[in-house]
């Protein structure tokens, strides 16, 4: 049986700061590795991005999707399906958006001035989707451990750049809230000890058509 592996969680050095692979060479990157699609999730304006904060709110969106435009268009020439997404942040804490495109960013600039738990809110009752990062990672910059379960849609319970702990841990918050379950390798620089994603026996369409999977389950958690 043919499975078509997606990333949900990746980063391109055009956008996130502290990613060191382009948008291109991540796309080919995957394309070697059998995928069939990924998710450009960098860093949004609260989180480790290159995007100068002092530009004018259309600038600053425009810079922002550069990311997943180049890598959209070197996916159609590669064959590899490319998603748009970004890694929204509070204090360490970090929220996936999906659902939501470039023209909504560029009409919703108070989306900054909300508290997260509003933002997550917001951005889900305008149709956008949210995946909870790495829910139990621990790094010198986080100060506590957020949860806020009641405020997200999904959990990514493999996050292969984080430990088998934390993500036993992720796993057992989604079960313990009943709350859907993602993966992804939140890959930055390309080769990398393991991949995590999501897999399913036929192809996605788009982004919509990925938030439909995982919210109907049909859609397997893998780690290589």
């Amino acid at each position: 049986m043919t499975l078509y592996k997606y990333e949900t969680h990746a980063h391109t050095a055009e956008v996130s700061r502290c990613a060191t692979i382009s948008a291109k060479e991540l796309v080919r990157f995957y394309k070697s590795l059998g995928f069939s699609g990924l998710c450009i999730t960098d860093h949004f304006f609260n989180g480790n991005t290159t995007v100068p904060h002092k530009l004018p709110w259309r600038e600053r969106v425009e810079l922002f999707c550069e990311g997943y435009e180049k890598a959209y268009d070197e996916g159609e020439k590669v064959g590899l399906d490319v998603f748009f997404g970004w890694e929204y942040s509070y204090r360490g804490t970090d929220f996936l958006t999906f659902g939501l495109d470039k023209e909504w960013l560029l009409k919703h600039p108070h989306i900054l001035e909300l508290s997260v738990n509003d933002y997550c809110d917001y951005a889900r009752s305008e149709g956008g989707f949210i995946v909870h990062a790495h829910p139990f990672r621990e790094a010198y910059y986080i100060d506590m451990i957020r949860l806020i379960p009641r405020n997200v849609d999904a959990i990514e319970v493999n996050n292969a750049c984080r430990t088998d702990f934390e993500n036993k841990l992720a796993d057992e918050y989604a079960d313990n809230y009943n709350l859907l379950k993602s993966a992804g390798t939140d890959n930055h620089h390309g080769e990398t000890q393991r991949y995590s994603g999501i897999q399913l026996t036929r192809p996605l369409q788009d982004v919509d058509d990925m938030i439909r999977v995982i919210k109907n389950q049909e859609i397997e958690i893998f780690t290589v």
